[in-house]
């Protein structure tokens, strides 16, 4: 055998060593980059605007936002994010914040956890609870945590909430805590 036959058999062999080597990392590969296990979009210190007609109704910021594709479509921030909401005048009306945020899109539902905090600047109510879930098709709120709701007029809590997500109607389970009241001179 001379030497380039040999320098082509060992060749052929490397060859075949690594095709037969690099066959499971194919294999691991294809499993770590599937739609379902990474991200399609990471995104870092973002500022997310949404606008109609020119009127900014939502501002969102995040120092990390994840969003994955596939079959199971959802947005991340595991490092917390906070949104600003508009009024038609374009004037704040609220906000939520939470340490961590989910959003479902194909289910139309949120989750916000870890001291979560919705304020209405219009009624200066702040809601405080440990987690949130908004139901974007029902347009609800629910949380089964401890949530309190403080105001000029009030200062309440309770164990758990559900409400429209507007929060003009809600309901407070087990509530605690003190209201202020008008007197009206017709119940005297």
């Amino acid at each position: 055998m001379d030497l380039r036959s040999l320098l082509t058999h060992i060749m052929a062999v490397m060859a075949g060593m690594m095709w037969v080597s690099c066959e499971n990392s194919l294999t691991v590969i294809h499993e770590v980059t599937a739609e379902d296990t990474l991200s399609a979009v990471r995104a870092t210190n973002i500022e997310y605007v949404r606008s109609d007609s020119g009127k900014i109704y939502m501002r969102l910021v995040a120092p990390l936002m994840l969003r994955f594709a596939g079959e199971d479509q959802k947005v991340e921030f595991p490092e917390g994010f906070e949104a600003f909401f508009y009024d038609s005048t374009g004037l704040q009306s609220s906000r939520i914040k939470a340490n961590y945020g989910l959003n479902l899109e194909k289910e139309q539902w949120m989750l916000a956890r870890g001291d979560v905090e919705v304020e209405n600047f219009q009624t200066g109510e702040l809601m405080q609870t440990a987690q949130l879930i908004w139901n974007q098709r029902d347009k609800t709120i629910r949380t089964g945590a401890p949530v309190r709701i403080t105001g000029p007029d009030k200062n309440l809590s309770g164990d758990s909430l559900a409400a429209a997500d507007d929060l003009s109607q809600r309901t407070l389970y087990n509530i605690r805590g003190t209201l202020e009241m008008e007197d009206d001179d017709d119940t005297r």
